[in-house]
């Protein structure tokens, strides 16, 4: 079985191509216009084993937000669309990540019920020229799209660059974790209720 999806969103503020191979080799093919999130979408792509392709261009003379936002929209898409109606996978992950003075938590649930706890103090407004508000949005959009719930917490860090890298860093390992398939479950879905949308 192929899990697979290609998404395409077009709107008077961007244009999004997003595919998603939840079964690749950690490929990553990422050309947003804002450098710093290409460079998160890379570490989400090497650490969970994703094939990503992601091309977007925005209104960036405006700023940033839109064209992260919609990124995010349409790679939680991506991977609703991907994963169809769970069968098999473990569901559940977490990872704690340490990068340099930074440690990051990521525990989440592909329950098909979005909420984001969201616990990072970033101690910069900017990382180059990405501003770091839009690490929270980015993840909203994720969690609204794909009806995850995830849990992000900070243990440490002072580096606003090494947080929010190990935060994707866990985030991708976590997800790989919860969408990998569980040899003893075969072909069921992972709730007692028998279904996963919502």
């Amino acid at each position: 079985m192929h899990r697979i999806a290609t998404i395409t969103r077009q709107t008077r503020e961007t244009q999004v191509l997003v595919t998603l191979n939840l079964d690749g080799q950690g490929q990553c093919q990422a050309e947003t216009g804002i450098p710093f999130l290409d460079h998160m979408l890379h570490q989400l792509a090497a650490h969970g084993l994703f094939d990503v392709t992601v091309q977007a261009k925005g209104d960036y003379e405006i700023d940033d937000h839109h064209t992260n936002e919609d990124v995010g929209i349409s790679l939680g898409q991506a991977l609703a669309q991907a994963l169809g109606d769970k069968q098999g996978i473990h569901r559940f992950g977490h990872f704690l990540a340490p990068l340099d003075e930074a440690l990051v938590q990521v525990a989440l649930d592909c329950s098909g019920r979005p909420h984001l706890s969201y616990g990072l103090t970033l101690p910069s407004p900017r990382v180059g020229t990405y501003d770091t508000q839009l690490v929270r949005e980015f993840f909203v959009a994720v969690v609204n799209h794909s009806a995850m719930t995830l849990h992000i917490q900070q243990q440490a860090g002072i580096n606003s660059h090494h947080i929010i890298e190990a935060t994707f860093k866990a985030f991708a390992r976590a997800l790989r974790q919860a969408v990998d398939y569980d040899p003893r479950r075969g072909a069921q879905i992972p709730s007692s209720k028998g279904s996963l949308c919502g």
